[in-house]
């Protein structure tokens, strides 16, 4: 028994790369039974982000697929869908990210699913809202960023167009469905029904650039006074080129001072008592105003001193201020190991691999097994058995290529 919140879910998952298999993972580590359905092909995020010791397992994968089962189907073929069913009849969730009209085509719609499951709960992840002109546009992440806005953010900051060297949007994205499911899942408990979900990555991406930078712009008519520059959008602390860690003698310090007391206190800190008392920063407001010349204080204020004198300082006079990390330096992060966030865990195939604990804790408990990522098809049969399939179907659908068992 996995233990933990979700124990007792099933989830079969027919999602690959980063934004299905992050949503899923996330349940999978709370408990939750997640049935990983891959074609014959297999997940293309198994070889995507650096190479495994051993074929299909990159390292992203490994990250993003731990706590789940492999069975492998062809679900272009009648008795692949057909399994699939099968499993569907006994699963809480069924999550999937393609584009809807190939989930039409394999006759796998909503309606089609919940026929056999009445009380699934269907959630489909994909680039846009299907009642807009982009419905049938294919998606990925960059396509995303650029679309919603994420990229025109970085080129207002950096003086050209960028996309964000993070699977942003996947993350977000698949984060968001794991609420979705959460609370329908809940609401299942209630009213005893299950439901369609759609999660289009556009407009959650549109939302989630927009809560922040709409700025002026959300009022009609505009406040007299307002900035008016590129239509009134774009919250200027965010996008100003100074607005980014502190250069020191040594380095750099992440420093953020929003509060009256920590810029006070971070003047105070750098030798500039007086500016506590100067019309542009004696207020937040006054500040935000000012933002570009407060940035450009900041950024003269700890060239003098090193990063290790300053974050000691600045801890003294309660400013709130980290260490600029690299990825380097973060895996050797003191209090990571104190936390206990990373552990080494052998995996069946690639040996001795570094994993992130979960950092979430509940008093309720918490998932008591591990089970390291599965290879491609690692538990077709025990899976297709518990669907209720003999042993001799199994090694058939294996023959006729529906199926792969390693």
């Amino acid at each position: 028994m996995a233990g933990g919140p979700l124990e007792g879910v099933r989830i079969i998952d027919l999602t690959s790369v980063v934004v299905g298999p992050l949503c899923t993972r996330t349940l999978a580590d709370y408990g939750a039974d997640v049935i990983k359905v891959e074609s014959p092909a297999g997940d293309l995020g198994r070889n995507i982000g650096g190479r495994g010791r051993t074929e299909n397992m990159g390292p992203k994968f490994l990250h993003l697929n731990r706590n789940k089962r492999s069975v492998v189907l062809d679900l272009k073929k009648p008795a692949g869908r057909e399994a699939l069913l099968k499993l569907v009849e006994t699963a809480d969730v069924l999550l999937w990210n393609v584009r809807p009209d190939s989930m039409a085509r394999m006759q796998l719609s909503y309606e089609d699913v919940r026929r056999v499951n009445p009380k699934i709960i269907y959630c489909g992840m994909f680039g846009f809202g299907q009642d807009g002109q982009y419905r049938s546009k294919p998606a990925y992440d960059t396509i995303i960023q650029g679309s919603s806005g994420l990229s025109a953010l970085l080129h207002r900051a950096v003086g050209e167009p960028r996309y964000v060297p993070i699977v942003m949007c996947d993350r977000t994205v698949g984060l968001i469905a794991v609420q979705m499911i959460v609370m329908a899942l809940f609401a299942r408990t209630r009213t005893g029904e299950g439901q369609s979900i759609e999660i289009p990555m556009f407009e959650n991406m549109a939302a989630f650039v927009l809560d922040e930078h709409m700025y002026q712009a959300t009022f009609d008519p505009p406040i007299e006074g307002a900035p008016t520059d590129h239509g009134g959008t774009g919250d200027p602390r965010l996008l100003d080129p100074d607005g980014r860690p502190l250069p020191t003698k040594d380095g750099w310090v992440c420093v953020s001072a929003n509060t009256d007391a920590q810029a006070f206190g971070f003047f105070r800190a750098v030798g500039r008592p007086e500016l506590i008392t100067d019309p542009r920063f004696s207020s937040v407001a006054a500040r935000h105003r000012n933002v570009k010349a407060y940035f450009a204080i900041r950024i003269e204020a700890l060239k003098d001193r090193t990063t290790a004198e300053w974050l000691e300082i600045l801890d003294a006079a309660d400013v709130p201020a980290m260490p600029y990390h690299t990825l380097e330096t973060l895996l050797e992060d003191p209090h990571l190991s104190e936390t206990r966030f990373f552990e080494w865990k052998d995996h069946p195939t690639e040996g001795r691999i570094r994993n992130m604990r979960v950092p979430n804790k509940l008093s309720g408990g918490v998932r008591k097994d591990y089970r390291p990522a599965p290879k491609l098809g690692a538990d077709s049969r025990e899976v297709l058995a518990e669907a209720g399939y003999d042993a001799a179907t199994i090694e058939r659908m294996i023959a006729e290529g529906v199926t792969l068992a390693r």
